[in-house]
């Protein structure tokens, strides 16, 4: 059968009269009221057009809308975690953000300025089969990711709700109750249509930061009146050790805050809405906006540093131990908690309205997020079935994966920010390895500035070690995420395994283009006058020259012969590709030159339905079954002749096709 290789010709630029696209499954509508039903919620796997671009100020609100938003649990979470040294290791957090996770993004937003970040430059950097392990790997950790951002933003959003003094008498007890409504609600706006708004995300961070703010300098004045207060804090630490036991103390602990991190990521998915320059459209690379990007991680990494710093020392001198411990009053709520003492029910109840309003959204962001993420990769490797594509589907699969996790963790905010910062170090990890790969092949591949290029390779693989450390220790400590992620990455491995072979029958091809004009005219000539059609491995006329004597020695042939040669892509591991087509005459017969296929059997039948030829030559190898399938899965050659006639069955049946089909002839090698 046809093998690998060969030297594709450029496309001329001269109009081809043909357009050579067959229906298949995959483009065909739904045929059940259901399915219609589920895909008029419309497709995610189409890039969606950006109409306006918005200044970076604006745009920095949407990506605070995930990151600014975990103010209203995270001092909570380090106060438990920490206790007194919080505040010491909220500075070393915050140092790893300005320092860490701030040039990382802004490298990745140079090199993934469409917004599809590190997991899209992993699959770019690795090869083949190594890239896309790696990218369904890190799905599963972007799954545990967003989906317990959804499901702790919606619990801290319920916490809120039954701590609140004006409704505790009447929902102090229906927290998980609560969640689940918040999640249902989150579902059936997705399922109506909800697109993220810059507009809405401006008027929940802004009202959020002031009220914060307000709380917060509130309670900062308390502890400059009262000196005290410090003196006691300082007592806490000293139980640590001298200035420098304190420090080591706080860097063993600063990995459990790392939820501080929470949302950062999210500053390069919303890229495509920051506003460059008017030179960005004539410019290959948009430098004006990948500028005003930077500026927009600076400033959200800028403002959320204050808030972490500020927030984490006025609530461990202020808040007690017992307040802050799980099940606390100030458990998953202690600013909202000191709102209220500090500053009265009153203006506590709009701080409890404007946090539950930013957390809800926030889960809204990770719900778009996530469905918009996942759709990018299965369907195009082919593992997964194609109403993953749509949106209405994927909300279910997610509103189920929220109720369970929900379930299994009780609606404790506590327990799911073990799980959910072991999602956030994976991806920023991932980013910061991306970005390591990306300078050393820039090193190696011969840049400009190598010396430099090694220098920030360097560099970055430092900051990578850093997020591992954390990493390691916040899995040690809390196991929860990793085994959660796992979980996830099991069900997407196992379920694109299933699905990769339950498509290995589709025709994988989206189209064809010819090299030039004569070949356009040939195809058309051949589909008017029918030829048999005959596949064949080797590309040298000799080999053509002796395998047509054998057909007609064999064979009664009065057509002429159109020999087809496939030539596979480097990467086999894509699951479809657009072919490129040359046809030329040579004596009596014909040769098809076919470029940029990923598996030869499905190529060879998607020409056969477009040629319509009187007969097909089939070659069978008689090699192990079991080796030619393995072969064919991984690698798209294996036992092509049985394959083909497969294919052609499959697609035959499903297009209810009944008319005259190709003579098939399956013959041994």
């Amino acid at each position: 059968m046809p093998e690998s290789g060969g030297v594709s010709p450029t496309r001329s630029s001269a109009p081809l009269p043909l357009n050579l696209e067959l229906p298949t499954r995959e483009t065909s509508p739904p045929k059940t009221p259901l399915g219609r039903w589920f895909a008029s919620g419309g497709r995610l796997d189409e890039p969606e057009t950006v109409e306006r671009g918005y200044g970076w100020y604006k745009v920095v609100c949407l990506t605070g809308v995930d990151y600014f938003s975990s103010l209203a649990y995270q001092a909570g979470i380090a106060l438990i975690a920490a206790g007194a040294l919080a505040p010491i290791a909220t500075l070393i957090l915050v140092a790893v953000t300005l320092l860490g996770a701030l040039p990382v993004y802004s490298a990745v937003a140079r090199r993934s300025f469409v917004g599809q970040g590190s997991i899209a430059m992993l699959e770019n950097l690795l090869p083949g089969w190594k890239a896309k392990f790696f990218v369904l790997v890190l799905l599963g950790f972007a799954a545990t990711d967003f989906v317990i951002t959804m499901t702790l933003s919606a619990a801290d959003a319920a916490r809120h709700v039954v701590e609140n003094p004006y409704l505790r008498p009447f929902l102090g007890h229906a927290q998980f109750s609560l969640t689940v409504f918040l999640l249902l609600v989150l579902a059936i706006v997705f399922f109506i249509g909800f697109r993220e708004a810059i507009g809405i995300a401006v008027a929940l961070v802004v009202p959020f930061l002031l009220l914060n703010l307000v709380v917060l300098a509130d309670g900062l004045r308390l502890i400059l009146r009262q000196p005290e207060l410090i003196e006691r804090w300082r007592l806490s630490l000293s139980l640590h050790g001298d200035w420098m036991g304190v420090i080591l103390a706080s860097a063993i602990l600063f990995p459990k805050l790392a939820l501080g991190l929470s949302g950062f990521e999210t500053g390069v998915s919303v890229m495509p809405l920051v506003e460059g320059d008017k030179e960005d459209a004539k410019s290959p690379l948009p430098e004006g906006r990948i500028r005003n990007t930077r500026k927009m991680l600076a400033a959200a990494a800028a403002i959320m540093a204050a808030y972490l710093i500020l927030s984490s020392f006025v609530t461990a001198l202020l808040i007690p131990p017992a307040a802050y411990a799980a099940g606390g009053p100030a458990s998953g709520r202690a600013i909202s908690y000191l709102a209220h003492r500090l500053l009265g029910n009153v203006f506590g109840m709009f701080y409890d309205a404007s946090t539950i309003f930013i957390l809800w959204f926030a889960g809204a962001s990770a719900m778009a997020g996530l469905i918009n993420l996942i759709p990018r990769y299965l369907p195009r490797f082919g593992m997964a079935p194609r109403w993953v594509a749509y949106r209405r589907p994927m909300v279910a699969v997610l509103l189920v994966a929220d109720l369970v996790v929900t379930w299994v963790f009780h609606a404790s905010v506590d327990a799911q920010g073990d799980a959910y910062a072991t999602g956030v170090l994976v991806l920023i990890l991932s980013a910061g390895v991306a970005v390591t790969i990306a300078f050393w092949h820039e090193y190696l591949g011969g840049a400009a500035k190598r010396l430099k290029s090694l220098g920030f390779a360097g560099l970055f693989a430092v900051v990578a070690l850093v997020f591992l450390y954390t990493l390691v220790m916040n899995v040690i400590e809390r196991p929860d995420g990793v085994i959660i992620a796992t979980v996830f990455i099991i069900a997407i491995l196992t379920f694109s395994a299933i699905s990769r072979y339950q498509r290995a029958k589709e025709l994988r091809v989206t189209g064809v283009e010819f090299v030039d004009q004569t070949s356009a005219e040939l195809w058309k000539e051949l589909t008017v006058k029918k030829v048999d059609l005959a596949p064949c491995h080797a590309a040298e006329a000799a080999y053509r020259h002796r395998k047509a004597q054998e057909l007609r020695a064999n064979f009664k042939i009065s057509l002429p012969l159109a020999f087809l040669h496939v030539n596979l892509l480097d990467n086999r591991s894509e699951f479809i590709s657009q072919l490129r087509v040359s046809v030329r005459q040579e004596d009596h017969h014909y040769v098809i030159e076919v470029w940029g296929a990923v598996a030869i059997a499905n190529t060879i039948a998607y020409l056969t339905e477009l040629l319509d030829p009187a007969g097909l030559f089939l070659m069978l190898s008689g090699r192990n079954l079991m080796r030619q399938s393995l072969r064919y899965l991984l690698l798209g050659e294996g036992e092509v002749g049985l394959m083909v006639y497969l294919i052609l069955v499959h697609y035959w049946e499903w297009a209810g096709k009944t008319g005259a089909h190709p003579v098939l002839y399956l013959t041994t090698a």
